[in-house]
């Protein structure tokens, strides 16, 4: 059975960094090439990064390239988004999923971004 569980989501200030982890558990994580998405309030949930096999290759949407850093373990079936000065528009539920969001969504972890 695949699971997802994302953590490290917390009520922030804008300017202030967080740090994601999604470990799955249920795959042969390195087969997969994955991928962070955000959904807020009344917003339908949006791509915000992906990461290939092997880590080699990333890509963002354009509202967080040079903000957010996604990277993968694949010893420990991890991947993580590293948030950097945060904006009130990052307030979203954040999840992770492998590229084409195929897998059984998780729970999603909260980040909140409010002064």
């Amino acid at each position: 059975q695949v699971q997802l569980v994302e953590s490290g989501g917390n009520l922030v200030q804008p300017g202030s960094s967080l740090r994601l982890s999604c470990t799955i558990s249920g795959i042969d994580f390195g087969d997969y090439s994955m991928a962070w998405y955000r959904q807020a309030p009344g917003k339908q949930r949006e791509f915000v990064a992906s990461i290939s096999l092997g880590g080699n290759t990333t890509g963002y949407t354009d509202s967080v390239r040079g903000r957010f850093t996604i990277n993968r373990d694949n010893e420990k079936n991890t991947v993580y988004l590293q948030m950097t000065n945060l904006v009130l528009e990052d307030t979203a539920t954040y999840y992770c999923n492998d590229r084409f969001g195929i897998l059984q969504w998780g729970q999603g972890t909260p980040v909140l971004v409010s002064s």
